[in-house]
C-alpha cells in the first residue's frame, strides 16, 4: 500500500496542478462563448446581417470548455446510483466494484485518445475551419545566414479545434489512473490514508 500511495501522490499533485488550469481556461472559454453568441444575437436579430464567425467561435470555445472542465466533473463522481450504492456497501467491495468500474472506463478512454489523435493529425485535421482565423509567423532562409520573417492571418486548422478531443481525453484518463490507485488502496483497507477530493477540484463541476 505504501508503493501505491508513493505512485499516488505526485500523480494527484500533477492532476490538481493541470485540473485547477483547466478550469481557469474553461471559465475563460465559457465567457468568451457568451460574447461570440451574444455578438451574433445583435447582428443578426437587431441588425439583420448575421457575422460568419461568431457561431463556429463559440462552437470552438465550446468544445474546449468540455474537454477541460469534463475531468474535473470525472474526478468528483456524482454519479447517484452508483454512489449510493457503493457507500452502503462494505468499504472493500464498494472499492471492487468502483475498480471494476473504473477499468471499465479506462476502456473505453484508450479507445478515444486513439479517436482524438486521428482528429487531430489524420486527413480530417488537415482541413480548414470556415470563418475563424489565427495569427501565424514563419521564417525561411534567404540565403546563409540571413533569415526572412513574415507574418499574418490564415484559417485556423480544423485540428486545433479537435485538439479539445485529445487533450480533453488525455485529462481523463489521467484522473483514470489516479481514482484506479485510490480504488486499490481502498481495498486494502487504507481508505483513511487518502487525502479526500478537495473543494477546490471540485468547483466548476456542475
Amino acid at each position: 500500500m505504501g508503493a501505491l500511495l508513493a505512485v499516488m501522490t505526485p500523480l494527484r499533485l500533477v492532476n490538481e496542478a493541470l485540473l485547477t488550469l483547466g478550469r481557469a481556461i474553461g471559465v475563460f472559454a465559457v465567457a468568451a462563448m457568451v460574447v461570440a453568441i451574444l455578438i451574433q444575437v445583435f447582428f443578426r436579430y437587431v441588425l439583420n446581417s448575421a457575422l460568419p464567425w461568431p457561431d463556429e467561435a463559440a462552437r470552438f470555445c465550446m468544445m474546449w470548455m468540455t474537454g477541460l472542465m469534463a475531468p474535473t466533473a470525472f474526478k468528483r463522481g456524482g454519479f447517484v446510483a452508483i454512489d449510493t450504492l457503493v457507500r452502503l456497501l462494505p468499504q472493500r467491495i464498494g472499492a471492487l466494484i468502483t475498480l471494476l468500474l473504473l477499468f471499465v472506463s479506462l476502456g473505453v478512454l484508450l479507445v478515444a485518445v486513439q479517436i482524438g489523435w486521428s482528429e487531430v493529425t489524420g486527413f480530417a485535421g488537415s482541413f480548414k475551419t470556415a470563418s475563424l482565423q489565427t495569427f501565424v509567423a514563419f521564417g525561411f532562409a534567404d540565403g546563409f545566414p540571413w533569415i526572412t520573417l513574415d507574418w499574418g492571418w490564415e484559417k485556423m486548422p480544423r485540428s486545433q479545434m479537435m485538439a479539445s478531443l485529445l487533450v480533453g481525453v488525455a485529462l481523463l484518463i489521467s484522473v483514470n489512473v489516479e481514482l484506479i490507485l485510490r480504488a486499490l488502496v481502498r481495498m486494502m483497507g487504507g481508505g483513511d490514508e487518502l487525502p479526500p477530493i478537495t473543494l477546490e477540484e471540485q468547483v466548476g463541476a456542475e
